[in-house]
């Protein structure tokens, strides 16, 4: 079998593909090769012939068995994580492949995290009864600065190792964490999500005694991140990895514009049994949006769709966003199929006292117009580096008074 040489300077593939007809399969199926280590070769294998989550499960686990056969460990850990993706919560090869998938990933790349000064050092934070995963990674000299990530909806903080090995690599301090509702905190711990972020943010600085820290927040994260600096000083800067303004407002704002004015009118009317029928009409006649709402009624702890759309609708950084008086970098991407990136427009009219605002949109000709610019996430990282240097830069010519 193969072994992980940790020497190796950090690479990345980029790419923008077709590789299944339904936008959510293909972007996921991207993700597997870009982000869980899978290869172009072997997706296009199965990518055309999926087309139901029962596809997806029975596809990417033969991926798995095969690249593990073969002794191709590294896409054999992103098949099987990524393979309990669409399942549903409830079936029991959910929970199986998950632990199957990262117990695989922590024995491969082990060098990183084990020896007298492992590279990535394993903490714990204490949290209302469970704890969060943390990685810290400390370059070699001086950091440039020191960062907290996290991700979003339905993030493991597996699949971001190499992206925090860069940062590594570039010279910036690292600290990644896990919180309520994701990777395996949810999956192993129970912990559902929360939109006050604040508070598993608060948990991490405190535990770690972290001062002037970049929040980078992924996808969902772009709530997440803005919405923990709203109620902490101690975050000098705010990087919203996705355009992000409201959960709910995303989530329905794919469905057309008739069917957002009804359901809004419903949500206003307290119309449960009426959405709740709705929502069921939708999950018989298409198999993501079933998911999308199964999968959320879980993580978000609800017991019906109409509760589980009450609590995205807490999900929103405008009513908050009057309190960031940080610098933010927001990131666009202009055929997100999940996120109308002209809705930043409604982040930065509501974040009305920040120290500074930018917006940066990434294109197809840069294989970086997908959500979160998973077909070109160096291209992603090192923008986000340089916004941090230079807006250092800046504020430090301002304190001194422009010498």
């Amino acid at each position: 079998m193969d072994k992980y040489d940790i020497r190796q300077p950090i690479r990345f593939t980029s790419g923008m593909y077709h590789l299944n007809e339904e936008p959510n399969f293909n972007y996921q199926l991207c993700r597997v090769i870009h982000w869980n280590g899978g290869t172009l070769e072997d997706v296009q294998k199965v990518g055309k012939r999926i087309r139901s989550s029962a596809d997806w499960k029975r596809a990417l686990i033969a991926l798995g068995d095969r690249a593990y056969k073969e002794g191709r460990i590294s896409p054999a850990i992103g098949y099987y994580r990524m393979s309990e993706f669409f399942m549903e919560d409830g079936d029991p090869d959910k929970l199986r492949y998950y632990k199957r998938a990262t117990a695989m990933f922590y024995a491969y790349y082990r060098d990183y995290f084990t020896g007298d000064t492992p590279i990535i050092e394993r903490l714990a934070v204490p949290y209302e009864g469970i704890v969060l995963p943390v990685w810290h990674l400390a370059p070699e000299g001086t950091p440039k600065d020191t960062i907290v990530l996290h991700g979003g909806n339905d993030s493991y903080m597996e699949e971001f190792l190499f992206s925090v090995l860069y940062l590594r690599e570039c010279g910036f301090e690292v600290y990644l964490f896990e919180g309520p509702g994701q990777g395996g905190v949810v999956r192993t711990q129970g912990k559902h999500f929360t939109h006050e972020w604040e508070r598993p943010v608060k948990a991490v600085l405190d535990h770690l005694h972290l001062q002037d820290v970049t929040i980078i927040g992924i996808s969902l994260g772009g709530y997440l991140a803005p919405r923990a600096a709203a109620f902490d000083a101690r975050i000098k800067k705010v990087v919203c990895w996705s355009v992000f303004p409201s959960f709910l407002g995303s989530v329905i704002g794919t469905q057309g514009k008739v069917l957002e004015t009804a359901f809004y009118a419903m949500m206003k009317l307290h119309a449960k049994p009426l959405l709740n029928l709705v929502f069921g009409i939708k999950c018989k006649k298409d198999p993501m949006v079933n998911w999308a709402i199964r999968h959320g009624m879980y993580a978000y702890e609800a017991d019906s769709p109409y509760d589980w759309a009450k609590k995205l609708a807490r999900y929103d950084i405008r009513p908050v966003a009057h309190r960031l008086t940080q610098d933010v970098l927001i990131l666009g991407a202009s055929a997100d199929h999940f996120i109308d990136y002209h809705k930043v427009s409604q982040e930065i009219d509501a974040m009305t006292n920040v120290r500074s605002l930018t917006f940066w949109l990434f294109t197809e000709q840069e294989s970086a117009a997908d959500h979160c610019q998973v077909g070109n996430a160096k291209l992603a990282l090192d923008t986000i580096m340089h916004w941090i240097t230079e807006t250092d830069r800046k504020n430090a010519e301002l304190t001194s008074g422009g010498r």
